[in-house]
């Protein structure tokens, strides 16, 4: 099976992010790492290649041209190769053209499924996947918590508010992970070492035949019109008495803000 996985650079939270003057992130000031529900949908097409013993696992991102460092990791963990898509006038685009640009370049890459995870921590719209399944025509299966191919089919059991949703699709599908598909690996020293040979092609919008005018922030449906730090967190109650006592306390703490 030929598995495709969606992977984002994006900030990493654990660092200090610097915002330019559009109040979009300055990728090239700030340090990234590979998208965390990406991660999530990597460690199940693993898995899948090695329930299967065969099949491959490609990398497919859209990114500035620092990239390739931050998917080495993705390679590391054990993805075979991969897709970067760049070019200056990406800068700015929103869910809609980056559903654009991937579909594109997914049509150029042999697949037979597509994983992507939820949401990514610079955004955080959770669109693009379904909008490039519905440019693409692949059948759209979200927030998977179980992911069996059955030859020409393949079997989701999907996270619902009343439990789980059991749903099939033909092959080719695009599935949408979740992190009840188990936690990533780390990369090995062997699979760091690997990485480091891995091919990752890089295409320009011109490769995949699109006008730069048609995508970036100039033309983005999406506007970011203010930043705000998080207010500063009130201070902390903290209860330590026997148990009886502590209970009593907690109930009379959540009756005054009639919580309960």
């Amino acid at each position: 099976m030929r598995i495709v996985v969606l992977v984002k650079p994006v900030p990493d939270t654990t660092g200090q992010e610097r915002l330019g003057p559009d109040l979009r992130v300055d990728r090239a000031a700030s340090p990234t790492v590979v998208n965390a529900n990406d991660e999530y949908a990597l460690e199940a097409a693993l898995k899948l290649r090695e329930a299967a013993g065969e099949g491959s696992v490609t990398l497919l991102s859209m990114a500035p041209d620092t990239a390739p460092d931050t998917l080495r990791k993705a390679l590391a963990m054990g993805a075979d190769a991969g897709y970067l898509v760049s070019d200056p006038a990406l800068a700015g685009s929103d869910a809609l053209s980056t559903a654009r640009v991937l579909a594109a370049a997914l049509g150029r890459i042999d697949h037979d499924l597509v994983l992507a995870g939820a949401d990514t921590s610079d955004g955080g719209s959770g669109t693009v996947a379904a909008g490039i399944a519905a440019l693409t025509g692949l059948p759209y299966l979200s927030y998977a918590a179980k992911i069996e191919p059955d030859g020409a089919s393949v079997r989701v059991r999907r996270i619902s508010p009343t439990g789980y949703d059991l749903l099939e699709a033909p092959l080719p599908a695009l599935v949408v992970a979740t992190q009840a598909l188990g936690e990533p690996r780390y990369p090995s020293l062997r699979g760091i070492m690997a990485a480091r040979s891995k091919s990752i092609v890089t295409w320009s919008l011109a490769d995949l035949g699109i006008d730069g005018s048609t995508v970036g922030g100039t033309v983005a449906t999406t506007r970011v019109l203010r930043a705000e730090a998080p207010p500063a967190r009130a201070a902390t109650r903290v209860i330590r008495e026997p148990a009886p006592v502590a209970a009593a306390q907690l109930v009379e703490f959540l009756v005054e803000r009639r919580l309960i």
